[in-house]
């Protein structure tokens, strides 16, 4: 697991709780998948990290580790932010505190409305089909990794590799986004 600095803490948590206020019935895996869209989305886009997490290829499609790890028990890390909600069918995700943008800037807030018009709306079966089509960031890595087969086969539901952001970025971008995670990460040592 990764370690946060508590602004990075403070941002994650507050992106959940942006979605929760605004998307009846957020399931765990329809949360996955919306901080995945919105990951890739901001990087093409903006061709800078959102969130900086790191997404793996798992079977239901693009996953951040830690972030599953804090939804399947009863939250660390995002304790202050959010609480759980389990029934048998899924786990639900419900804010303990209200919104606060004060690590967002304008983009980034604009990047959360969209994500939230664009695929809001969607169950999490459709978000899944939606980070599993062709030509996707997840799609190109299971393929070249021959995941498909050990995932349509149901040999396997996780894999360690990992989605690249800047696969289809020029060199300048490239170096843009990988200079900004780099130095985010830099921060994130110092004040942890």
């Amino acid at each position: 697991m990764a370690t946060y600095s508590k602004s990075e803490i403070e941002k994650i948590g507050n992106t959940i709780i942006f979605l929760a206020e605004r998307i009846p019935d957020l399931s765990k895996t329809k949360l996955l998948k919306l901080l995945y869209l919105a990951e890739e989305v901001y990087a093409r886009k903006s061709h800078l990290p959102f969130l900086g997490l790191e997404f793996q290829v798992w079977q239901a499609g693009p996953v951040a580790r830690d972030i599953f790890i804090e939804l399947s028990d009863e939250p660390n890390l995002l304790k202050n932010h959010i609480e759980l909600n389990k029934t048998n069918e899924a786990t639900y995700i419900q804010n303990k505190a209200k919104f606060n943008d004060d690590e967002f800037n304008d983009s980034e807030l604009e990047l959360l409305n969209f994500i939230v018009a664009r695929f809001g709306g969607k169950s999490a079966s459709e978000l899944v089909t939606i980070t599993h089509r062709k030509n996707s960031n997840w799609f190109r890595v299971a393929s070249e990794k021959n995941l498909l087969t050990l995932f349509e086969n149901g040999l396997t539901n996780s894999s360690d590799e990992k989605i690249d952001f800047t696969r289809e970025m020029n060199e300048r971008e490239k170096e843009i986004f990988t200079e900004q995670k780099a130095f985010n990460q830099l921060v994130s040592y110092i004040n942890s």
